[in-house]
């Protein structure tokens, strides 16, 4: 997202109304980039164009697909700059011809769900829109900007890899590389964090560092102000270390009736001088706790 500083209230007025949606658009962008955070930044930066684009969108039409695809238009380009540009172009350029039929039923079910992202992006877009979110192939032919023939054909591609999983070989790009180095910023981050070290904190970081605070702010983190509202927060927060779909990251953890609760995620980023470059603070999405894998490494006593 580009730097906004604090969303106005217009903007909190549009995430409203378009509340219910958020999950579902998660849970395709993070199936399409194979990533919970991934797929939270994506789906971030599609509702900041849509609310930018609202005086274009036709209100006698439905609300969903058009976000959709813009989202999905969003996630295209988050894996081509990820670089898998190439592998999206070689499959456009598949026959789109299929046998008349519709395509076999579909095969997609939360057991394998995740193996969805092993696919080239137009199947994995085809296969989720169609065997999760149920629209119909004149839809997704609108959605991902092919024909109906184009999807049907992507449909049996996909449907066919994903009946043979056990056998993909796996193109999602894998989590990021945590180095040594990194787990350890990781963790001087979460221990000064909990003893609530500020200074400590603003060492690990980057002058020029980036924040996300989903839903509240993106620009500056210098000018965000983050720290000085966790520090006058009223609530007991603290971090602990954990993964997030089997990558080294840190949880936010909120304090009820004498126990500790997942409350969010916090991504960290590194530059090549090792230090934090961007943060990123999904604690105002709750849909990002139950779309993928996280588990928590370092039990709080």
């Amino acid at each position: 997202m580009e730097d906004t500083g604090k969303f106005d209230a217009r903007y909190f007025a549009f995430l409203e109304t378009i509340s219910q949606l958020r999950p579902q658009l998660h849970r395709y962008c993070s199936r399409m980039t194979g990533s919970i955070t991934d797929g939270e930044d994506v789906v971030q930066d599609a509702l900041f164009r849509a609310y930018r684009s609202l005086d274009t969108f036709d209100d006698s039409r439905p609300l969903a697909p058009w976000l959709f695809r813009i989202a999905h238009n969003q996630c295209i380009d988050f894996l081509r700059r990820r670089g898998v540009r190439v592998e999206a172009e070689a499959v456009a350029a598949e026959p789109d011809f299929v046998e008349p039929a519709e395509p076999s039923g579909p095969t997609v079910g939360p057991a394998i769900e995740h193996l969805v992202m092993n696919l080239p992006p137009k199947e994995r877009a085809c296969v989720l829109l169609k065997d999760v979110f149920e629209y119909s192939l004149e839809e997704i032919a609108e959605l991902v900007d092919s024909t109906v023939g184009g999807v049907k054909a992507a449909l049996n591609r996909g449907r066919s890899k994903l009946a043979s999983a056990a056998s993909l070989e796996d193109r999602s790009g894998g989590p990021r590389v945590s180095t040594p180095e990194h787990k350890q910023i990781l963790h001087l981050y979460v221990e000064r964090f909990n003893r609530r070290d500020w200074d400590g904190l603003r060492e690990l970081i980057s002058a020029d560092a980036r924040l996300l605070v989903a839903d509240r702010y993106a620009g500056s983190f210098a000018d965000g102000g983050y720290l000085g509202v966790y520090s006058r927060m009223q609530v007991t927060w603290r971090l602990t270390l954990g993964e997030v779909d089997g990558e080294p990251s840190i949880l936010l953890l909120h304090s009820r009736d004498d126990s500790w609760e997942l409350a969010g995620i916090v991504r960290l980023d590194f530059g090549a001088d090792g230090r934090i470059e961007r943060i990123a603070d999904y604690q105002h999405c709750p849909w990002t706790l139950t779309a993928g894998s996280i588990m928590v490494r370092d039990p709080v006593a």
